[in-house]
């Protein structure tokens, strides 16, 4: 995709790298709501590269993610997601 660095690593590779670099800076004490933080980190760019590749079409989204298109919207919502429009 242009305009995002070249990385030949397998996709689980780079996110345990990355992972792993984010933890790092958190210094000594964890957070308690670790799990959470990481979860939203991944799941934003997931949901946008989703919609992007369905020109926004959210229940092609949801049938894509494997989750209930009101799910999607509600997770839409709380990640503050914009929607790219349907092409027509």
């Amino acid at each position: 995709d242009p305009g995002e660095p070249a990385d030949d690593r397998p996709l689980d590779e780079s996110i345990g790298i990355k992972v792993r670099q984010y933890i790092r800076s958190l210094g000594e004490t964890l957070p308690r709501d670790l799990h959470t933080r990481v979860i939203a980190l991944v799941e934003r760019p997931l949901i946008e590269a989703v919609l992007e590749r369905t020109a926004g079409n959210q229940l092609r989204a949801a049938e894509a993610l494997g989750i209930n298109r009101n799910t999607l919207r509600k997770r839409i919502t709380d990640l503050g997601i914009d929607i790219p429009k349907e092409r027509g």
